[in-house]
């Protein structure tokens, strides 16, 4: 009888000689530590069974996580990143030099340990899980020390090494991976991770409002900070001041765009994810939600061949989406189409897209005044800041180009009032202003659960006529009730309520003479023009929204 049969039988494991006999047959004693890592990771034979067989194969001893975990670990002046890819965990025990290994046949990452420790380990086994986890826990450690902020440049060194560690764990990896999964299911467009004094809060905002998703131990804030900084290529290692970064990443079938914000807090650093998903659909005029009548007049205006067409709202409007959408429309191979933006949110194929650096310069002045010698014929501004960009972007409509931009103003005609403000002459403005559209996002009425509501229906009708508002025939409230397909909340997902201000002769006049945004008003609905309020009231008639969602949005 071996000395192996010997150890089945001890054991009482019948297991043990198929799965020795298994791994001799795969070869990994003779190719090392990458077949067997492979065995494992394919999920063919469970890590406990795996380290039994190794243990049983090289008749070592089989030891448990929490009898490795109690004791003094000896990787203090080693690399922890080499050790962690030999998968060798040196450790004190009783006294003796020792080290944890998932595979022993790995003489050379053996070897070099011991002369790294002045002298050979005893060896014995654990599972490739089991080393991973006592990586882990010395990096949480590590990163989560009061001392962890690096004094030195070796200090720095050893910081990022440990936080590094703590990032590639499968666990980490994992549960970033399930959280961007889990956005993306829900439409949610920021994840924010918040870590608190005793717990790491996940909150996902989804049609606009925030919901807490999901409560973590504190322990894991380190580690899921630091997969969300390698994500987004930023320094690992800081976390007294605040970073910016972005990365593009593969999440399931989507692509997206991940813009990353860190900034450190009381109990610790929070990080905000922004998600744009690369979808080309998503960049089309039904999608916005605008009326016939608006989009009617918008795409008259996008048919302009020159002048400035704004795009207004508060933040979080969708006024970049608006933006987009528009240059998707007008992307032609017969236009030069240049933006200048900050941040770039949509990457379209064939339009000249340009993210402004003030630090080096480049504003979006410097930019817009440099695109105007590319020839273009559409310049996408992503947003009027300042009186010389106002000034520059006035001038090019002036001399024959088409240019889009933003505001932050509450209604279309204050727009106007905005590019006074700033500095642009009123005949400026009345020579150039094409056109100005207004918008807000109100949550979708969840298409599964809503309800016709007799009492959300009177309601509506009443304020429709204190208001003056004509209600289209047929039209029918609903109210928002709730269901597992939309989280309980009655909305899914989000449509835009819109006016579009064409600049008429009669509009003209007004800002040429003295711009006031009541007068502008009027002179735009005697127009044609239809309000944000009456655009929503509309849309909740034919069922997409509600009347409280309208006034929530449109005040």
């Amino acid at each position: 009888m071996t000395a192996q049969d010997v150890r089945a039988a001890e054991t009482g494991d019948a297991r043990l000689p198929a799965l020795a006999q298994e791994l001799r047959r795969r070869g990994f004693a003779a190719d090392g530590t990458e077949d067997l890592e492979a065995l494992w990771r394919s999920g063919a034979v469970p890590a406990s069974d795996l380290a039994d067989a190794v243990a049983f194969a090289y008749a070592l001893p089989r030891l448990t996580f929490a009898e490795v975990q109690e004791r003094q670990g000896l990787t203090e002046g080693l690399s922890r990143r080499y050790l962690r890819d030999a998968r060798i965990y040196p450790f004190d025990r009783d006294g003796a030099l020792a080290a944890a290994v998932a595979n022993p046949a790995d003489d050379m990452a053996i070897d070099s340990v011991g002369l790294a420790l002045g002298a050979p380990p005893q060896l014995a086994v654990l599972s490739f899980e089991e080393i991973e986890l006592l990586f882990e826990r010395d990096a949480e450690a590590a990163a989560a020390s009061p001392s962890a902020q690096p004094s030195t440049a070796a200090d720095r060194a050893e910081t990022v090494e440990a936080l590094q560690d703590l990032a590639r764990g499968a666990p980490i990896v994992r549960s970033i991976d399930q959280l961007l999964e889990r956005a993306i299911e829900t439409g949610a467009t920021d994840i924010h991770i918040e870590t608190g004094r005793e717990e790491v809060r996940v909150r996902f905002r989804v049609d606009g409002r925030l919901r807490v998703e999901q409560v973590l131990p504190k322990g894991l804030a380190a580690g899921l900070i630091s997969r969300v900084k390698i994500l987004a290529g930023l320094d690992i290692a800081e976390r007294r001041l605040p970073q910016d970064g972005r990365s593009n990443v593969k999440i399931g079938r989507q692509e997206a765009d991940l813009r990353v914000a860190t900034a450190p807090t009381m109990y610790g650093e929070t990080a905000v994810l922004r998600m744009l998903l690369k979808d080309a659909r998503l960049l089309d005029f039904e999608r916005l939600g605008l009326s016939p009548r608006d989009r009617a007049t918008f795409e008259a205006l996008l048919a302009e061949p020159h002048g400035i067409v704004v795009v207004t709202g508060p933040t979080g409007s969708g006024k970049t989406t608006t933006l987009a959408t528009a240059l998707a429309v007008l992307n032609d191979p017969a236009r030069k189409i240049v933006t200048v933006e900050d941040p770039i949110e949509y990457q379209i194929a064939g339009i000249h897209q340009t993210q402004i650096k003030p630090a080096i310069g480049l504003t979006f002045a410097t930019a817009l005044r440099s695109f105007l010698r590319h020839d273009p014929d559409v310049i996408m501004v992503g947003e009027m800041r300042d009186k010389e960009t106002a000034a520059v972007g006035a001038q090019a409509a002036l001399t024959g180009h088409l240019v889009l931009t933003t505001l932050h103003t509450n209604t279309a005609a204050d727009a106007v009032i905005r590019l006074a403000d700033l500095g642009v002459e009123s005949y400026l403005i009345g020579a150039s202003l094409r056109g100005v559209i207004g918008q807000r996002l109100v949550r979708r009425l969840c298409e599964r659960c809503k309800r016709p509501d007799a009492a959300a229906d009177d309601d509506a009708r009443a304020f429709a006529a204190a208001r003056g508002l004509t209600l289209a025939a047929g039209a029918s409230f609903h109210r928002a009730v709730g269901c597992s397909a939309c989280g309980q909340s009655g909305y899914r997902g989000r449509i835009g309520v819109f006016e579009a201000l064409r600049v008429d002769d009669a509009v003209r006049s007004l800002i040429r003479e003295r711009p006031d945004p009541t007068s502008l008003q009027r002179a735009a609905r005697d127009g044609g023009m239809t309000s944000m309020l009456e655009d929503g009231v509309w849309k909740a008639g034919r069922g997409l929204t509600t009347i409280d969602e309208v006034l929530r949005a449109t005040g």
